[in-house]
Order: structure tokens, then C-alpha cells, then sequence
């Protein structure tokens, strides 16, 4: 099965894959709009064939937003399932890990919610076992 993670941000939305049992990043889209994230994101999911997706819910104001966006997508979703999960504390990991890796300044700002995404859906993929 071929999941999509999703980093939901307002101007840039993280995404990374998996198929089995590992995540890796993907791409990081910009956005102009909360439809426009809607749009491309369904875009990728068909390019992709995702059957499922996991969206990232983290606290407060945008986790209110990130369950929005899953809904919207859930309203597109003929074809793929989704799910929320906590995503607290993944863009932290995500940028540590790159600094840990040594990966430069302007390729961690480019991919830094791609790596988020890819966290939060590895956490996913093992707490599912």
C-alpha cells in the first residue's frame, strides 16, 4: 500500500512516502492558499497512486487547520482513506536529524517539511506495526 505523509503548512506543505515499512521524504510544495494546498496535494496523490494518507496534527491553531485539510481531502478521497496523527515535535526532529547529518543550511530550509512529514509518518507506519 502507498502512503502519503502530509506536513500541512500555509505556505509550504511537506510530503513524504512510503510503501512497506519505511518513510522517506518526498517534495516540499508551495502554496498560495488553503485551496490551493487542496489542489496540489490531490494532484500528487493521484500522480502517485497514494491509497492512503496521513495528515499531521499538531496543537492549537494549526492543528485546527491541518484536521480542516484532511477533511477537505476526505471530501476529494475516492479512492484513498485518511488519517490524523500527532505530528509534536516532528519539524525539531527533523531539522536536529539534518544538522546530525550535515546536510547544508539551504537544502534543510528546502526539504525541512519534507523531513518532518517523513518523521511523522515513520512514527505512523511503527506505531501501526
Amino acid at each position: 500500500m502507498k502512503i502519503l505523509g502530509i506536513d500541512y503548512g500555509r505556505s509550504k506543505v511537506g510530503l513524504a512516502i512510503a510503501e512497506g515499512t519505511l518513510s522517506a521524504p518526498l517534495k516540499v510544495i508551495r502554496v498560495k492558499s488553503f485551496d490551493d494546498a487542496v489542489v496540489k496535494v490531490i494532484q500528487v496523490i493521484k500522480v502517485e497512486q497514494v491509497e492512503k494518507v496521513v495528515v499531521g496534527v499538531s496543537e492549537g491553531i494549526m492543528g485546527e487547520e491541518s484536521k480542516k485539510f484532511a477533511s477537505q481531502l476526505t471530501v476529494h478521497g475516492s479512492r484513498f482513506t485518511v488519517d490524523l496523527f500527532d505530528e509534536t515535535l516532528t519539524s525539531l526532529d527533523a531539522q536536529t536529524r539534518a544538522l546530525e547529518a550535515g546536510i547544508g543550511q539551504k537544502k534543510r530550509r528546502e526539504m525541512e517539511d519534507a523531513y518532518a512529514a517523513s518523521i511523522m509518518l515513520q512514527n505512523y507506519l511503527d506505531d501501526r506495526g
